[in-house]
């Protein structure tokens, strides 16, 4: 798996997120992903971040996009990396910085996701 390719995952969720499509969005992640929010709610498995996210499509972030860079992509064994990610979300302003686990043994997929809003720089 390139870097590309991984880079790849997060063009989905960008693309399915423009459109509200959370089928689109939740189809870069493993069928049993493990998948904390920007709340600190644990969702278990992809649908329910496809329900988790078609939800907030039709609500609170209806007709925003997102916007994703990939900072790090460290390689942890044969077709497993740590991805961090920074996102951010318009026009609400929301910035979040994710950590992911993806798998790419066979079609890449994102089997763990940690998000969350950080506070800001230290003081």
């Amino acid at each position: 798996m390139t870097d590309e390719g991984i880079r790849a995952l997060w063009d989905t969720m960008t693309a399915g997120w423009a459109r509200g499509d959370a089928a689109r969005f939740a189809s870069v992640f493993a069928a049993d992903v493990d998948f904390v929010n920007v709340r600190g709610e644990a969702l278990s498995g992809r649908d329910a971040v496809e329900s988790g996210h078609a939800h907030l499509f039709a609500t609170a972030y209806r007709g925003t996009t997102l916007s994703a860079s990939v900072t790090l992509i460290r390689r942890l064994a044969p077709g497993l990396s740590l991805v961090h990610v920074t996102s951010e979300i318009a026009p609400a302003g929301v910035v979040t910085h994710a950590q992911a686990v993806v798998r790419h043994t066979g079609s890449p997929e994102i089997t763990a996701f940690h998000n969350m809003i950080p506070k800001g720089p230290p003081q």
